[in-house]
């Protein structure tokens, strides 16, 4: 009897699991199909229904690739989302390695500012960065976003290396020291290898922020900085085409690839711990 109770209370369990999760997924799994629609439809027409080879197209793929402004605002998503990844990356490390020290005072205190910005509505943050980079005259320049991606990235690279840090044995820098080896030796040698992991995720999640990223390019870039999410903005407004749904796809991808990489990096961070 209680087998049977416990069986029965693991398939509801399941079945409560699937419905939640078609519940969050399917509005967006459901993009994939639509975006390889041979008509300039947002619905799926009588002949995908029907899986009618004619009614299914690469159009818009073509479209994304032949078009100057999706080809341009690509390259400048990759060019701020790298360029800030890697200033996040090194500050958030730098500022993790620091909060782990005990002799750092009212830690706790500096922790929530460095992480304020995950908490923080994003139109807050960028109404204030967009006032504050426009008073240095950095207004509508790579310099003022990549330092805005940056500064929103850096948070998730702090708690990702401090989660890290946190079955990290200081014992190792003693012994490095006790060899003879400096503090820069022993960051590269011993403690860098053995935190990477969390080093990594951490520049994945501040790539992905600064990739998919809409509000602060709305308020800080011009018409030379365009990222991908400001150009889906502007097709949505101004002429709605299912190339969206084909760059949508393609964020979809970059996004399943990116959370297979960090689950990856967590079980070797797990493995090697």
């Amino acid at each position: 009897m209680g087998a049977a109770r416990l069986n029965l209370g693991r398939i509801a369990y399941l079945g409560f699991c699937t419905i939640v999760f078609v519940f969050l997924v399917a509005p967006i799994i459901v993009i994939v199909p639509l975006s390889f629609n041979a008509e300039p439809y947002f619905t799926f027409t009588e002949g995908m229904l029907r899986l009618d080879p004619d009614a299914w197209s690469l159009r818009w793929y073509r479209e994304i690739i032949q078009s100057e402004a999706w080809v341009r605002s690509l390259v400048n998503s990759m060019f701020i989302g790298v360029s800030a990844t890697v200033l996040a990356t090194v500050l958030g490390t730098v500022a993790a390695l620091g909060l782990a020290s005990s002799a750092i005072p009212a830690r706790r205190a500096i922790m929530g500012v460095i992480i304020s910005p995950m908490v923080t509505p994003v139109i807050i943050a960028a109404a204030g960065m967009f006032f504050f980079y426009s008073g240095l005259g950095l207004g509508q320049t790579y310099v003022s976003i990549i330092l805005a991606h940056a500064a929103l990235g850096v948070p998730f690279v702090v708690v990702t290396v401090t989660a890290t840090l946190a079955g990290y044995d200081p014992n190792f820098n003693n012994a490095a020291a006790s060899l003879g080896a400096g503090p820069w030796t022993i960051f590269r040698r011993v403690q860098f290898p053995l935190i990477s992991p969390g080093v990594i995720s951490g520049a994945l999640f501040a790539f992905a922020v600064s990739f998919d990223e809409v509000v602060v390019v709305l308020f800080m870039a011009g018409v030379e900085q365009r990222t991908i999410p400001r150009q889906m903005w502007s097709g949505i407004r101004e002429q709605i085409s299912p190339a969206i749904l084909a760059v949508a796809t393609f964020l979809v991808v970059f996004a399943v690839l990116l959370l297979l990489t960090v689950n990856w990096l967590r079980r070797r961070g797990e493995g090697g711990a």
